[in-house]
């Protein structure tokens, strides 16, 4: 008794924290100068319900595309400058989405949230740059973000890095005794949204990945629609992938053309 006791009273816990594992929102909001990408500026966007979120903004140049990149759950936009600089450097465009709670945009992270976010962001990256094409790049919980997002609007390109199937099969692996399908409010089912999907796509994704197992980026691969390209980093994690190369993939992916 006393140990069926305390599995439901486990449960019970995991139930009211829940969105404590999926979101981590971070306060700081250092300047883009101050985090190393002095030529991005920032931008206050109105998502549909009310919320005030901010871009980071790099113009593109030329007939380059605009790159809508979306952040893990625990990094704040500068937290990946250096990957945005180098993103930047030939003069591919940036906007790169703060969530809801995230350093300095308001409200609170919910899937519905940060989907209302990334449908402002897409509306700000279009009116603003209307000729230029449209490339997502989600990484982590951002995957989920640009998954749902490819599925309801024209872009060029998609970039997953270290994606999930859903949030479910993320959580059961972290605790298989455990009805998360039940109990979970933000599952992030990109493993149904996928279908909707016809752009190009680049999935990324580590061996070493512990947060992210890559069985499920490579479930999510197999249900996707050609062209499609999976790179696996045999000594990459959740984190490091620009460390074994994953910039130099992401360009020549966008570069391509005839997909």
């Amino acid at each position: 008794m006393l140990a069926i006791g305390g599995y439901f009273a486990f449960v019970a816990f995991l139930y009211l924290v829940q969105r404590q594992f999926v979101f981590h929102p971070r306060s700081a909001h250092p300047s883009p100068a101050a985090a190393g990408l002095p030529e991005a500026e920032e931008a206050v966007v109105d998502t549909a319900d009310g919320a005030r979120v901010i871009i980071c903004q790099v113009p593109p140049r030329g007939e380059k595309p605009v790159v809508i990149y979306f952040h893990g759950n625990a990094e704040i936009v500068a937290s990946r400058a250096e990957r945005h600089r180098q993103l930047t450097a030939d003069g591919i465009g940036l906007v790169a989405l703060s969530y809801r709670g995230y350093m300095g945009s308001t409200g609170s992270p919910t899937e519905d949230g940060l989907l209302r976010d990334a449908e402002a962001a897409y509306r700000f990256t279009t009116s603003r740059f209307p000729s230029s094409p449209v490339v997502l790049w989600g990484h982590s919980l951002g995957s989920g973000v640009a998954v749902a997002l490819a599925g309801r609007h024209p872009i060029t390109k998609l970039i997953l890095e270290a994606p999930f199937s859903s949030t479910v099969d993320v959580a059961a692996a972290m605790f298989p005794f455990v009805p998360v399908q039940w109990l979970m409010h933000d599952q992030f089912r990109s493993d149904q949204r996928i279908d909707a999907v016809r752009a190009p796509l680049l999935i990324m994704h580590g061996a070493r990945d512990w947060v992210i197992p890559i069985r499920l980026g490579e479930r999510l691969f197999t249900l996707a629609h050609e062209p499609k390209r999976f790179v696996r980093f045999p000594d990459g994690g959740h984190d490091d992938l620009d460390r074994y190369g994953a910039g130099a993939e992401v360009q020549r992916f966008i570069a391509e053309r005839g997909q």
